[in-house]
């Protein structure tokens, strides 16, 4: 007779073997791991408790009581990421492909729900054909909570979604409403519906990779934030990525120990080019600020004219907002605009302190821009910096103009502390361009227009093409020598530690989406 110990061993043994040996195997061969093997590479060794590894589905339509499998195709449970709790659930694929069920789902929520009592981050590792179509509005039904969860989650835990296998059809929205997306170059893709679907709507012809993967996602709609060439690659990005986020809302993120020296960085001083109209890159100025290799940039590829991360500045984690001269000039597009403020927002929903780099030469003109609403989307990033309420600085290193000027976190908006290099040029616009305007009629009269203009360009920019009369108005709090910026911000950043603002009573803003 067997034991009831026997019987309990059975189950769990089943549970642990997902859909076979041969199925886990098929996973291996496409490039993928299996559920399991991605949590134990993400969570602490010795570290995960599965919840609800027993649950099974409760379908017996079309022969479904007839396929039953331990864990019903989603591995859940929580333990630690280098010594801090998170929560986690893996879609299994060898079962079912994945595919979400009314208990899956359920498994899901119950996760999500423990990882808001707790205040923990949660994180899924999505691989899944989709809605189990034998269940019909059941499985739609279970979307739908797990939708419900994750808005009433956003802002109060960071959530992460790591896409590791198809996600397609209503399973997008979850990771969408997430706070950052990981995708695996080749084996993962999203999308709302198939290159097939496409075909006979639009008479469109496009791959899965092409229409919704890693790729696309990175570079066209910028809806994924890292890509990976591999699921072991994705599983480090998360756990590097969490390294600088808090538990949650309430929290803070843990210190690094720093030794302070003396902090200054002579190689700032010869980044900025000479010639106004000379491109560089960002990057430097950022590698130059912040602690050595603590740069972690978020969708790189996507609206390369601004450059959004995670760093650390003397062991402290905060968020970079930065112009890139280096694509467009730096200049403030839709998609810039929109990458920027959703960066702005998560890390002002963690108290994650913020530095914006300023270079700009304004909003991107034309038809194309004006069309798709360069207007409402550039009062994204406005309105995102305006509400922020973490410790807030800014350096303008070279161009600061126009409306673009206000937006980049300017003293009228609320930052908490003003910089600028001494080449700074913060004005209406560029000098050139504000001479033609103001001196037309000289111009036109002189002799040489040409050398008119030289002569009117050169006077209006030794005037105002400067950041001294923002200094002596107070809207730059400080124009300071590059070399001496990282000192200045480490000192400003640990004087605004217990920063607190105050907003007026509300439900929430209207942000113009």
């Amino acid at each position: 007779m067997t034991s009831k110990k026997d019987i309990l061993q059975q189950k769990i043994n089943a549970s642990l073997r997902g859909g076979g040996a041969e199925r886990n195997e098929a996973q291996h061969r496409k490039g993928k791991l299996t559920a399991r093997e991605r949590i134990s590479l993400l969570i602490d060794a010795g570290t995960f408790e599965e919840v609800g590894g027993l649950v099974v589905h409760r379908s017996t339509d079309f022969g479904m009581e007839d396929q039953q499998f331990y864990g019903d195709g989603v591995v859940t449970g929580y333990g630690t990421v280098d010594g801090r709790l998170v929560y986690v659930f893996a879609q299994d694929f060898t079962v079912f492909g994945g595919a979400l069920s009314e208990t899956h789902a359920e498994k899901i929520c119950r996760i999500m729900d423990l990882a808001m009592k707790t205040g923990a981050p949660l994180i899924g590792l999505n691989d899944s054909g989709g809605a189990r179509i034998q269940e019909g509005v059941r499985s739609l039904g279970g979307y739908a909570d797990i939708f419900y969860r994750n808005v009433q989650a956003s802002g109060v835990i960071p959530q992460i979604s790591a896409i590791m296998g198809p996600c397609a059809g209503g399973a997008v929205y979850s990771p969408a409403i997430t706070d950052f997306i990981l995708m695996v170059e080749g084996s993962s893709y999203m999308f709302v519906t198939g290159p097939n679907v496409v075909k006979t709507v639009t008479n469109e012809t496009v791959t899965a990779d092409e229409l919704g993967g890693a790729g696309t996602h990175a570079v066209k709609s910028g809806l994924t934030h890292f890509t990976a060439d591999n699921d072991m690659q994705c599983i480090l990005q998360v756990k590097k990525l969490l390294s600088y986020l808090p538990q949650n809302c309430e929290d803070v993120v843990p210190k690094i120990p720093f030794e302070l020296a003396d902090e200054i960085r002579e190689e700032l001083e010869t980044i900025v080019p000479q010639d106004a109209h000379q491109p560089y890159d960002m990057r430097s100025v950022i590698h130059g600020i912040c602690d050595a290799h603590s740069f972690l940039e978020t969708q790189a590829a996507f609206a390369e004219n601004i450059v959004v991360g995670f760093a650390r500045l003397a062991g402290r984690s905060i968020g970079i907002v930065a112009n890139q001269p280096n694509m467009l000039a730096g200049v403030l597009d839709i998609d810039a605009s929109q990458k920027a403020a959703r960066f702005t927002r998560f890390c002002d929903c963690f108290n994650i302190p913020l530095l914006v780099l300023v270079d700009v030469p304004g909003f991107l003109p034309g038809t194309d821009q004006e069309w798709n609403g360069i207007i409402s989307n550039g009062a994204k990033l406005l309105f995102a910096l305006s509400e922020a309420t973490v410790p807030r600085i800014t350096v303008i290193t070279r161009k600061a103009y126009g409306g673009a000027y206000d937006v980049m976190n300017s003293k009228h908006i609320g930052a908490d502390m003003n910089y600028a290099w001494p080449g700074a040029e913060i004005a209406v616009m560029g000098a050139r361009g504000a001479s033609e305007i103001i001196f037309k009629k000289e111009i036109n009269e002189a002799a040489d227009p040409a050398a008119k203009l030289l002569e009117m360009e050169t006077a209006y920019a030794e005037k105002f093409a400067t950041p001294y009369l923002a200094a002596e108005r107070g809207f730059i709090d400080e124009v300071i020598e590059p070399k001496y910026t990282r000192r200045k911000l480490i000192k400003a950043f640990a004087m605004l530690e217990n920063k607190v603002a105050k907003r007026p009573r509300k439900k929430h803003g209207n942000i113009p989406l």
